[in-house]
């Protein structure tokens, strides 16, 4: 199974800074959402929430695209949650890929969704949309994430319940992992809502936070800058009503430079 791989990476001829990686497995949630795992090079770190530049050969030329790693640190592998675009440059093509295939990744993983972002607190946070909870996957499976909060509130907004199937495999995930369970144990609330079907719980999040529904619904208090922390990704207009959200509650957005009570990725918007 390895000789392929290795004979079309050589083909590849990738250049410095580029590593060619196989994919492992493929799995498709709907006919737009999937992810994928591949290998991890050796000597590639990084930290759980970041993310890295990965793409492929199409014709002569590789084209890239920003994607989080949804694994976290720790992995011997690497994850990713992706939407298929059906004339997107590179999803269009991403979305095919099978066992076997080469995936490019950039060697320089980079992002403003980490830990060290944040100023301590006791509540953290992760306001997701769609493919944002990638990063999220990343952290939820990141036993800093829980030595750092008391509470990990995951919170995931699609359109259709089918979309929400891989928040809840991942969730799924921890409860029977032989190390994470114990670690996470009750630490993890995971707040699922959707807004164009009928469901337990539905609304977009910032609709949720602003009326206060969220918060009765999990049985936690408002929002608190003293000890509430938050971690934002999703779409465009998602980030800028979700800041202005937080920012009414008295938080301050934060950078690796500068940490503060919250922080949003603006690299790509899923």
């Amino acid at each position: 199974m390895n000789a392929p791989a290795k004979t079309e990476e050589f083909a590849i001829k990738t250049p410095d800074g580029v590593y060619a990686e196989t994919v492992l497995s493929v799995e498709h949630y709907t006919d737009h959402l999937f992810r994928f795992r591949m290998t991890r090079p050796a000597g590639f770190r990084f930290r759980s929430g970041e993310f890295a530049m990965i793409g492929l050969m199409v014709g002569d030329k590789p084209i890239y695209r920003a994607y989080s790693i949804a694994s976290p640190s720790w992995d011997e592998e690497l994850e990713f949650f992706s939407i298929k675009v059906p004339n997107g440059p590179l999803t269009s093509h991403l979305q095919a890929i099978k066992p076997g295939d080469t995936v490019l990744m950039r060697k320089k993983p980079t992002g403003t969704l980490v830990l060290d972002a944040l100023t301590p607190g006791k509540r953290l946070y992760m306001f997701s949309t769609g493919t944002g909870i990638a990063p999220f996957a990343s952290l939820i499976r990141d036993p800093e994430t829980y030595e750092k909060f008391e509470e990990v509130i995951l919170t995931h907004t699609c359109r259709d319940v089918a979309e929400l199937k891989y928040g809840f495999d991942l969730v799924e995930e921890i409860k029977n992992h032989e190390f994470l369970s114990e670690i996470v144990g009750n630490k993890l609330k995971h707040y699922a809502t959707v807004t164009r079907e009928d469901y337990p719980f539905k609304g977009r999040i910032t609709d949720l936070i602003a009326n206060g529904k969220m918060f009765a619904d999990l049985g936690v208090p408002p929002l608190d800058p003293a000890i509430d922390r938050g971690m934002i990704c999703g779409s465009s207009a998602m980030l800028k009503d979700t800041k202005e959200l937080l920012e009414k509650a008295g938080l301050t957005e934060g950078a690796n430079n500068k940490p503060a009570e919250f922080v949003i990725e603006r690299a790509f918007v899923g």
